[in-house]
């Protein structure tokens, strides 16, 4: 892709299965670790936005304004748009509820799919990671966020209607790679499991016997210190470094970096073998 900065998007068609807390949860430990950090809100709703005390409803800039420019983002742009949050290390693209309108106004508009990996290529320097949280619905918001990123994770209830609505994400991911240079790496993350339930457990199993090459092997599990993370308007890490979800991202954040490595590994070989075959095709 070009970029130094890496980019990671957090994605699903289903609505509730932890894509801000993975977000959120991921980011902060980048920051903690002292990476500069920006968290990109491609949801109309705003959780993220809400999270860090702003109110989308009422955001008067925020990444609505990027896509009033889809042709060519003006260069300050975006580090105009940016916002504090809790966290020294992290900044906020903040989402406005004015992105729910985007789907309607979008036909015929050239550009539009670009939008954010124009964005981020403005922001490159600035950033060492950036993740984005995009919204539970195939369209533009979602084209977006699956075009700009090298990686992405896709958190998935362990309980059964999770499982249905992860089906249509891997189908959509499919079709998105074929108008992708390359295809679009990713790890389904089994997230809210209840080792006290059945269903969780059952979910699980499922899960590994489907998706056995892309499916994480550990999981998230339910944990309160997460939702009092969110009224206190903190990352995970920072409210409590030792919550056992957040010891379960740590293990999850290890596990994309590597992921990570092997696919930037893989497309330098593949750029080595290109090379080679082109330079011995015009001998």
């Amino acid at each position: 892709m070009g970029y130094a900065m890496r980019i990671w998007a957090v994605a699903n068609q289903k609505g509730g299965v932890g894509k801000t807390t993975t977000t959120l949860a991921l980011a902060g430990l980048l920051a903690d670790a002292g990476k500069r950090v920006l968290v990109v809100d491609l949801d109309p709703h705003g959780s993220m936005t809400s999270y860090f005390g702003y109110d989308p409803d009422n955001m008067e800039h925020s990444c609505y304004d990027l896509f009033q420019h889809a042709g060519s983002i003006p260069t300050q742009l975006p580090q105009q748009l940016l916002r504090d949050t809790s966290h020294e290390n992290i900044k906020l693209l903040p989402s406005s509820t004015a992105l729910a309108v985007l789907e309607r106004q979008s036909p015929g508009k050239d550009g539009l799919g670009l939008v954010i990996s124009r964005t981020l290529a403005l922001l490159d320097s600035d950033f060492d990671f950036a993740v984005i949280d995009s919204p539970p619905l195939l369209g533009v918001l979602m084209v977006n966020a699956l075009a700009a990123s090298e990686y992405l994770l896709i958190p998935v209830q362990t309980e059964f209607l999770a499982l249905k609505g992860l089906e249509r994400m891997v189908n959509t991911l499919k079709m998105i790679n074929r108008s992708r240079q390359q295809a679009l790496p990713f790890s389904i993350v089994p997230t809210l499991f209840d080792r006290r339930t059945q269903a969780s457990i059952t979910a699980l199993r499922m899960l590994k016997k489907q998706y056995p090459q892309t499916l994480w092997q550990a999981y998230i599990p339910i944990d309160t210190r997460l939702r009092d993370a969110s009224r206190a308007g903190l990352v995970p890490s920072r409210f409590d470094k030792s919550s056992r979800a957040i010891l379960a991202y740590r293990a999850l954040l290890k596990h994309v970096l590597n992921q990570c490595i092997n696919s930037r590994l893989a497309e330098s070989a593949q750029v080595l073998t290109d090379n080679c075959v082109a330079r011995k095709s015009g001998q």
